[in-house]
C-alpha cells in the first residue's frame, strides 16, 4: 500500500528538473552568441500603475513618458504657455480691472447697507418706492425712464466721496439729481440699479468776496437763491446766467446753461465758473483752478466739465463770477410778423446802443395769447409776433438806446413800442416771459406740453420759426414759440392730448424734424437744454464721428467703469437707422 520516498522522489522529481533545463540551461551554441535578456517580474498588485498616480506616466515631465521627446517637449511648452496667458490675465484684471457688468440685485442691496450704514441719518438714504420713482423721471420729459435703487442726501464733498467709493466697490452707476428741471432725462435712473446723488441740500453761499465780484457756494445752490441774498446785502453784484426757474449750480454746469441774458453775458461756458471743486469716478477730489480772474495754466478743466452732464465727476462747490448789477428798463414791441422782428433785432445789436441790451426775448402771437388766456397778467398783451427788451445802464444812456431802438423797430413795421410804466408792471411782464411754460399749460388746461429748443444763427432764425410754425399746422398740432432771439436760440412748447399715445408719437416726430431743420441750417441740436437721453443721437451728425470719439475716449480714461450718468450725453455706439 505505502511506496517508499525514494520512490516518490524519482516519480516527481524528473519533471520538475527537465522543465527547469528547458528554461536556464541552453547556453551559448558557439562564439559571437549572447544570451537572451531575462523576462521583467510580474507586476506587483501594490504598484502605482495600477492606483491613481498609474496616469503620472503620461505627464511630459515623467521619466516613464511612453511619447516621444518631441511630443514630450510640445506638450510642455504647451502648459507653460497656458499657465502664462492665465498669469498674465490675473494680473491685468487685477492692475487694469474691466467692466465687468453693473452690480447685481444681490451687489445692489449689499450697496444699499452700505450706504445705510454711511449714513445712519433717517433722511439721508431713502428706499420709498414712490420717491425712487419720482427722482427717476420727470412730468416734463417723454424719454425712457426707470426708478432709482436708492436715494442719498449728501451734505458735504467727504460725504459724496463715502457715495463715489461705495458705488464703486458695488460697480453701482451713479445719477446726480438738485433742481429737477432739466427736459432731456438727465437724471433719469438706471435699469440695473442706480444710485441718485441729491445735491438739494447742498445749497449753501460759503463765501462772498465783494472786492472780486465773486462767490464760492455748494452746487446745490439755486441762481435766483444767490441773487437774492446779494440783494439782500445790498450788494451791487448778480450773478447773470438765469436759466429756467429752479436751477441749480450744479445742473446749469452740467448742461451749459444760458439764459435770457446770455445775448449779453454769455452762457456757462463763457468765464463765470472760475473754478469748480470735483468728485472723480474714483472718489478723488480736485479743483480746476485757483480763484484768480484769468490764467494760463495748461488746458480749462474747469471747461471739461461743464456740458459734461454729470458723466465726468460731480460738482460739489464751485467759484461763480459775478457781474455789477446796473439800472434796466423793459420795453415791448410788436409786428406783423417774426421775419421783420428778427430782422429789426439784428440792427438794433449791430448798432452803437447794442452793449446796453440785455435780453431781447421774441414770443409769438400764440404765446401771447396763451399768457394772456392763463390770467396770470394785470392786463391782457396785443395778440401780436413780440419782442421784451431789457436795456441796462444809466438814465441818459437808456434815453439814447431806447430812441435808437424806437427808430429801428418801427422802420422794420414795428406797430408798437412802449416801455412798462412802472417797476412792478416790469416785473409782471418779465416774469411772463420766464414762466412761459406755465402760462402754456394754464391756457389749456387738461394738455400736456413737450418742451424742446435747438439754436441756429440769427440770420436764419426767420425760416426756422417759419418752416418749424408751418409743419405744425399741417399735422394740426398746437404749440407756442419762445426764443432768446438775440443769440438764434429757439424754444417750442408743443401741445398734446393727455394719454393719447398717437398724438405723442406725432409730436415726437416733429421734434425731430425741427433738429434736422436746424442742422440743415447750420444750428445745433440744443441751444441750452443739454443733450441727455432725448438728442444723443444727433451729436455724430452735429459734431462729426471724430469728435464724439474724442469725447467717448475722455469719458473711458476718466470714468473706465462707466458709472457716471451712463447711458446720456454720448451716442450708442450701434448705429440706428432713424425714420424721422
Amino acid at each position: 500500500m505505502f511506496t517508499t520516498p525514494g520512490r516518490v522522489s524519482s516519480q516527481f522529481s524528473r519533471p520538475f528538473r527537465t522543465g527547469i533545463r528547458s528554461v536556464t540551461t541552453r547556453s551559448p551554441s558557439g562564439p559571437g552568441q549572447f544570451p537572451k535578456r531575462p523576462l521583467p517580474p510580474p507586476p506587483s498588485s501594490t504598484s502605482s500603475s495600477s492606483g491613481t498616480f498609474g496616469y503620472l506616466r503620461y505627464s511630459p515631465w515623467s521619466k516613464d513618458f511612453p511619447g516621444s521627446w518631441r511630443t514630450r517637449a510640445l506638450l510642455q511648452s504647451t502648459v507653460y504657455a497656458i499657465g502664462l496667458v492665465a498669469a498674465t490675465n490675473y494680473v491685468d484684471e487685477l492692475w487694469f480691472p474691466k467692466d465687468r457688468g453693473y452690480a447685481s440685485p444681490r451687489e445692489v442691496k449689499i450697496a444699499i447697507e452700505k450706504l445705510k450704514a454711511a449714513f445712519p441719518e433717517e433722511t439721508q438714504v431713502s428706499t420709498t418706492p414712490d420717491e425712487l420713482k419720482l427722482y427717476g423721471s420727470s412730468d416734463n420729459s417723454y424719454h425712457p425712464t426707470s426708478p432709482h435703487s436708492v436715494i442719498v442726501r449728501p451734505q458735504s464733498t467727504d460725504d459724496v466721496v463715502k457715495i463715489v467709493k461705495i458705488a464703486v466697490e458695488c460697480r453701482m452707476p451713479m445719477v446726480v439729481y438738485s433742481g429737477a428741471t432739466s427736459l432731456e432725462g438727465h437724471f433719469s435712473g438706471i435699469s440695473t440699479g442706480s444710485i441718485c446723488i441729491d445735491m438739494s441740500g447742498m445749497d449753501k453761499i460759503l463765501e462772498i468776496n465783494e472786492a472780486d465780484s465773486d462767490l464760492v457756494c455748494q452746487s446745490g445752490a439755486k441762481w435766483e437763491d444767490i441773487n437774492h441774498t446779494l440783494d439782500e446785502k445790498g450788494l451791487p453784484l448778480f450773478f447773470p446766467l438765469d436759466p429756467g426757474p429752479g436751477a441749480t449750480i450744479g445742473g446749469m454746469i452740467g448742461t451749459g446753461c444760458s439764459g435770457t441774458n446770455a445775448v449779453r453775458y454769455g452762457t456757462a461756458k463763457a468765464e463765470w465758473f472760475l473754478n469748480l471743486t470735483v468728485v472723480l469716478p474714483n472718489g478723488e477730489v480736485i479743483k480746476t483752478r485757483r480763484r484768480a480772474r484769468k490764467s494760463a495754466a495748461g488746458f480749462d478743466t474747469t471747461k471739461l466739465f461743464i456740458g459734461a452732464e454729470g458723466t465726468l465727476g460731480i460738482v460739489t462747490e464751485a467759484t461763480l463770477r459775478l457781474a455789477p448789477l446796473l439800472p434796466t428798463k423793459v420795453a415791448m414791441a410788436q409786428f406783423p410778423n417774426v421775419e421783420k422782428a428778427v430782422s429789426a433785432v439784428q440792427e438794433v445789436l449791430n448798432g452803437p446802443y447794442g452793449n446796453h441790451i440785455q435780453c431781447v426775448e421774441l414770443l409769438d402771437d400764440r404765446m401771447m395769447s396763451a399768457i394772456n388766456q392763463a390770467g396770470l397778467v394785470s392786463r391782457p398783451y396785443p395778440v401780436s409776433d413780440t419782442l421784451f427788451f431789457k436795456i441796462q445802464g444809466d438814465d441818459p444812456a437808456i434815453k439814447l438806446a431806447s430812441k435808437s431802438i424806437s427808430a429801428i423797430v418801427k422802420k422794420h413795421g414795428s406797430s408798437r413800442f412802449e416801455f412798462a410804466s412802472t417797476e412792478k408792471e416790469a416785473e409782471e411782464l418779465w416774469m411772463n416771459r420766464k414762466y412761459a411754460l406755465m402760462s402754456t399749460m394754464g391756457a389749456f388746461p387738461g394738455m400736456r406740453c413737450w418742451t424742446t429748443d435747438v439754436c441756429v444763427p440769427v440770420s436764419r432764425l426767420p425760416q426756422l420759426v417759419y418752416e418749424t410754425k408751418k409743419d405744425l399746422e399741417e399735422i394740426g398740432l398746437i404749440s407756442t414759440i419762445v426764443g432768446h432771439v438775440g443769440d438764434g436760440n429757439f424754444h417750442e412748447l408743443i401741445l398734446f392730448k393727455d394719454q393719447d399715445d398717437q398724438e405723442l408719437a406725432k409730436v415726437s416726430d416733429a421734434v425731430h424734424r425741427l433738429v434736422k431743420r436746424s442742422l440743415a441750417l447750420d444750428g445745433t441740436c440744443t441751444g441750452e437744454h443739454g443733450v441727455g437721453i432725448g438728442k444723443k443721437e444727433f451729436l455724430v451728425e452735429e459734431l462729426g464721428e471724430g469728435t464724439v470719439e474724442l469725447m467717448k475716449s475722455i469719458k473711458k480714461t476718466i470714468d473706465p467703469l462707466n458709472l457716471m450718468n451712463p447711458g446720456k450725453l454720448y451716442p450708442d455706439d450701434e448705429k440706428k437707422s432713424s425714420t424721422h
